[in-house]
């Protein structure tokens, strides 16, 4: 095994090591020269052609996963426990029949690392016999537990107990969670039923969920192209039809970009409002101010009572309650960056899937869309990056990464790891030690120019969103790549991490497939604390343009 692609030729090992070069200096520069930028640019492109000249074809047989048959894998979760409470069907039943989905497309995908289906269908009977015994009636049962009986998988970083705890790092293996995160115990009490916990990147920090203890997972619209990280294996699963709701946590985009490559829904909620604690990586550094932890499933009705459960009490920062006028509120459409040389121009697609948003807002609702630029957008990227590095209020910085990828061990050295993966050694990937290397050699002195540029960006959005504010945004410049793809582009995910750093709450909502039949999708971006205005554009969106495919079918 050669790195992330099986090959016998030393060209290749030469290939990846330029590519890491390439990476590395681009990261370690913090205000970038066009020019410069430009040629680097189109050094990445160079390599990419000969990585595709020279990586053999990869083949998974069929490309396409089967239909869904059972009708309850195409209910709502809120569907699903109306008709449980009212004993239309149990919850076993419908346990079972996620069960059966995981068991048929799950070979294929890779999405589910491990499950609980045993336990799963114990505690679905319970659910039987405490309906069953209920005396006060469906109202209570709401009420008390608005997701009872209803099946649900969590992201592999995100402690559900019992289950692996290892973020797809080698030497955690083994490693079990002792209790359930706060977001997840929340869930649970509210009567949902965890059926297992699914893939991600190592450590959560690329986009592409590829790690070397559980292997690689595929996208549900094309086994041969990526789900997306690092909640990739929540975005295949959930977009297999083999799970109705899901938990992911998000940082830079990995809720918002595995649901868009998936063709689902996703929420990165105002930090602050759902606990971050209990996963791994743990917080380091001024993370806690960037790190969401939010819902993300195939219907955009379970948005609302998903967050509802897992914001507990600080829901009331929300107004969740408060109903939204989507003809009251204001709109606007930002189609791109402006132009950043590390980041690949978006695709035609894309750009004519979020302009049919905008016709559609227009012609059904009244409303005037408004179509704004802001120049700042185009150093999403070196903003993110460095506020990434920031120590916390005590001046403590982030934990290393080669620190966290020796745990419970020594720290690793990149480039020790660099050869050894060279030669098929190494049990981290190639994404996980070129981070690692980037992170040696950048620098941790704020730059003031793009201290200045994040603060203008930052005053530039809260003057235009204010409360009442809805702004259309690219999730990312491509329709999903192919596998490994994203080492060639390492720099596309600014499109959501920017609005990590900016701190508001945003949905990702599928707008259809292309014509290639990949997910096309959009962010919708929300003022602070103004969630609920963007899940009832999600809502509107669903109406509007289908919501998720069935891969399958599709």
């Amino acid at each position: 095994m050669l790195g992330v692609v099986k090959l016998n030729e030393g060209t290749f090992v030469i290939l990846c090591g330029l590519v890491v070069t390439t990476v590395l200096i681009i990261m370690s520069l913090t205000r970038i020269e066009r020019a410069q930028a430009w040629i680097l640019r189109a050094c990445m492109g160079v390599l990419f052609a000969l990585f595709q000249l020279l990586s053999p074809r990869r083949s998974t047989g069929s490309t396409k996963l089967p239909p869904v048959s059972n009708p309850l894998l195409l209910m709502s979760a809120m569907q699903l426990s109306q008709k449980i409470r009212r004993r239309e069907v149990s919850s076993v039943e419908v346990v079972e029949a996620y069960i059966d989905r995981i068991q048929e497309v799950n070979p294929l995908l890779n999405a589910m690392v491990q499950h609980r289906f045993e336990a799963a269908l114990l505690e679905a009977a319970q659910v039987d016999k405490l309906i069953q015994e209920e005396s006060g009636g469906e109202h209570v049962l709401e009420d008390r537990l608005p997701l009872l009986g209803v099946p649900i998988t969590i992201k592999e970083s995100l402690a559900l107990q019992g289950m692996p705890h290892t973020t797809g790092v080698v030497s955690r293996r083994g490693v079990l969670s002792a209790g359930d995160a706060p977001p997840v115990a929340l869930l649970k009490r509210a009567g949902a039923i965890p059926l297992g916990v699914t893939n991600t990147s190592e450590l959560c920090m690329w986009y592409e969920s590829h790690n070397h203890l559980y292997g690689i997972c595929n996208n549900p619209y094309d086994l041969e192209r990526t789900p997306g990280g690092s909640s990739g294996g929540e975005g295949s699963v959930l977009g297999s039809g083999a799970s109705v709701i899901g938990i992911g946590s998000d940082i830079g985009g990995s809720i918002r970009i595995p649901c868009f490559f998936c063709g689902v829904f996703g929420h990165k909620t105002t930090p602050g409002v759902v606990s971050n604690d209990c996963q791994y990586p743990p917080m380091s550094g001024c993370y806690h101010d960037y790190l969401s932890t939010g819902p993300m499933c195939r219907y955009a009705e379970d948005l609302m009572p998903m967050l509802r459960i897992m914001a507990g009490p600080n829901a009331e920062k929300l107004s969740l309650s408060v109903d939204v006028d989507l003809r009251k509120l204001r709109f606007f459409s930002i189609p791109h960056d402006g132009g950043s040389p590390l980041v690949n121009a978006v695709d035609r697609q894309l750009l004519q899937a979020q302009r049919r948003v905008v016709d559609r807002l227009e012609a059904d609702l009244g409303v005037k869309v408004q179509e704004v630029f802001l120049p700042g957008l185009k150093y999403g990227f070196q903003i993110w990056n460095k506020y990434m590095g920031l120590p916390d209020k005590e001046g403590k910085p982030p934990t290393p990464f080669s620190v966290l990828f020796g745990e419970p061990g020594r720290p690793v050295w990149p480039l020790w790891e660099l050869v050894k993966w060279m030669i098929g050694r190494s049990p981290h990937t190639m994404a996980a030690i070129g981070v690692t290397l980037a992170e040696m050699t950048s620098s941790s002195k704020p730059s003031p120019f793009i201290l200045k540029q994040k603060e203008k960006l930052q005053k530039e959005f809260e003057e235009l969103l204010g409360t009442d504010g809805v702004l259309f945004y690219p999730s990312h410049p491509h329709l999903t790549p192919k596998h490994h793809h994203t080492l060639f582009s390492p720099f596309n995910f600014a499109y959501t991490a920017i609005i990590n750093i900016l701190g508001l709450p945003v949905t990702q909502c599928p707008l259809g497939l292309s014509e290639e039949g990949l997910p096309l999708g959009v962010q919708v971006v929300t003022g602070k604390y103004q969630d609920r205005q963007s899940l009832a554009v999600a809502l509107y969106l669903e109406k509007t343009f289908g919501g998720w495919r069935d891969p399958g079918a599709a």
